[in-house]
């Protein structure tokens, strides 16, 4: 009975490590198709959770490098209160344009639309913005979809080279055929679109580089300046797929500027940086440009943004820094990062470096799986909390260093899920060796002694105490003889009948064996009375009976004297 129990333990030890590489292997098979189904039914949250502390490494080190090339002429709460409300009169603007364009103003972007209305049109404001050709307006198709057809305006300044026409990947832009344009007499000022893409949380993040409408491209107001720059010809760019895996998923290639390239996304969109402090970014007053009360060599051969601040004309977007910034700060973002080619994207290839990133963490969380013992239970842990912070450190890094975006909200979740199953695992894996083990245990010992060894942490100093028990002392007299002659799985097959037989008749009679001892067996009852006493006495009895009637007379061997229980109170 013990031989064929102490190969099933062995195989049993044997079989649990197999089972542990298994259970640890489909593990992470689990937590894969747990962060695949997570991010599926979850990918709207989870995308804006993403995108939002995927800013932060921004926001952690800003470049607060003052822009010298660009200066934001802002209409705000001051300039409203002391000229009037908004819209103010063509003239009033025109005198605002006038006033820039003699300060030396390299070229005047208006985040502004001046559509048809109302009001009658001043002829000094078309001319300021045309003269030097040194102006750029905005126009704003809708992308939203409208019950009924709206068309204000005139859009003008399409991009040549850019197909509406095109359903592959390359050159794809979102389409509409409602707009608001500007007015039909300021149709010989360039124009630039201002259309936002707006995420589920308000947030602006990306603005697309084209927008097609009847069939023409038209382009963003912050990619006007690089086609008005360089002459007053027809503008000129085209597409380029991507150009590897860490590139991005299209290029935009102007014909004016060989070499500047824009990295767009899929649908043609441009993502916004905001490696910049809001405080990079000059500011003026308009009222202040209109009395004359700025130096002028703030707006001297730079680019000149004009543009709503004030809280109340409505252009005012949540961005990481702030939740209520301009949206004429955005366009400066976008200018800035163009003019330094640091425009943000996601690379094509992005899905190999996130898997490439989750089998980096999976792997470091298997190490530790398979090292098990404190290294697994300290580890995991550690690696569950630590894999969201690695993800999103290396996204970081390849964000604020190369300007790409590779998101990191799958690895992190995957590595989560990874360490925190494999964890499971090896706390199953430690609960049934200690099940095990106290089974084992048992079968000698009390079940609170066999806790009491299994559980408490072994120490160098001695434990001794005081106290009144009765004891017995039963052992197998002429055992080592035998043992000299038999095999020792047979000698081993008999102490552990014998001491199974002793446990179990002594817990019968409430005594608890104390030690084991070669082929003795000290067994404790507390208290040194009458009946603890006779406790002993009819466990001895017992023992007596049981063993010599079963044990001892099948175990005889020629020639040697055979075995005997002794016992002793």
């Amino acid at each position: 009975m013990a031989l064929s129990e102490i190969k099933d333990n062995s195989s049993f030890f044997r079989f649990l490590c197999e089972r542990v590489k298994v259970s640890s292997l489909l593990a992470v098979f689990v937590a894969g198709a747990t962060t695949a189904a997570l991010m599926l039914s979850l990918g709207s949250s989870l995308s804006s959770i993403e995108e939002r502390a995927g800013a932060l490494p921004w926001l952690v080190a800003p470049d607060n490098t003052l822009e010298e090339r660009i200066t934001i002429v802002s209409i705000d709460e001051r300039s409203l209160a002391e000229v009037g409300p908004w819209p103010w009169s063509w003239d009033l603007i025109a005198e605002l344009v006038e006033k820039i364009n003699n300060a030396g103003a390299q070229l005047q972007i208006h985040d502004i639309l001046y559509p048809p209305g109302d009001r009658t049109f001043d002829d000094r404001l078309l001319n300021s913005l045309t003269e030097p050709e040194r102006s750029i307006i905005a126009q704003l198709p809708i992308l939203q979809a409208q019950e009924e057809v709206l068309r204000t305006g005139v859009l003008t300044n399409p991009v040549n080279g850019v197909s509406c026409q095109n359903e592959t990947l390359v050159g794809r832009f979102p389409s509409t055929s409602n707009f608001i344009g500007s007015s039909e007499k300021l149709s010989p000022v360039p124009k630039g679109h201002i259309v936002p893409i707006i995420d589920s949380d308000g947030a602006v993040r990306r603005i697309p580089a084209m927008v097609c409408v009847d069939g023409a491209a038209f382009s963003a107001l912050a990619l006007a300046p690089f086609f008005q720059l360089v002459g007053t010809g027809p503008w000129q760019a085209e597409i380029a797929p991507a150009s590897g895996i860490f590139g991005p998923d299209q290029t935009l290639n102007f014909d004016s500027y060989p070499g500047l390239q824009v990295p767009l996304d899929a649908e043609g969109n441009m993502r916004i940086s905001f490696r910049k402090s809001p405080s990079a970014f000059r500011s003026i007053s308009a009222v202040d440009i209109l009395n004359g009360n700025f130096d002028e060599n703030v707006l001297d051969n730079v680019l000149v943004l004009v543009g709503a601040t004030a809280f109340g004309l409505d252009d005012i977007v949540p961005t990481p820094y702030s939740g209520y910034s301009p949206g004429v700060e955005l366009q400066a973002r976008l200018l800035s990062s163009v003019l330094d080619e640091r425009v943000p994207y996601s690379p094509s290839g992005g899905w190999l470096i996130g898997a490439f990133t989750c089998l980096l963490l999976a792997f470091a969380s298997l190490q530790l799986a398979l090292l098990r013992g404190r290294y697994a239970m300290l580890g995991l842990p550690l690696m569950t909390l630590l894999s969201p912070l690695l993800a999103l450190g290396l996204h970081g890094v390849m964000l604020v260093n190369f300007s790409v975006w590779i998101g990191w909200v799958t690895a992190a979740l995957f590595g989560f899920l990874t360490s925190t199953f494999l964890l499971l695992v090896e706390h199953a894996r430690i609960r049934l060796e200690r099940f095990r083990v106290v089974q084992n245990l048992t079968s000698y010992l009390p079940v609170e002694t066999a806790r009491k060894v299994a559980f408490e942490s072994p120490s160098s100093l001695i434990q001794a105490e005081r106290c009144d028990v009765t004891l017995l002392s039963a052992d197998l007299r002429n055992f080592s003889a035998i043992g000299e002659r038999r095999p020792p799985e047979e000698s081993a097959s008999i102490l552990h009948y014998f001491f199974t037989k002793v446990n179990e008749i002594v817990e019968r009679h409430g005594g608890r064996v104390h030690e084991y001892k070669g082929d003795n067996v000290l067994v404790v009852w507390e208290g040194d009375g009458a009946s603890s006493a006779l406790n002993a006495l009819n466990a001895s009895v017992e023992i007596e009976s049981e063993i010599n009637s079963t044990l001892l007379s099948e175990t005889g061997v020629n020639g040697l004297e055979p075995l005997a229980v002794g016992i002793g109170i």
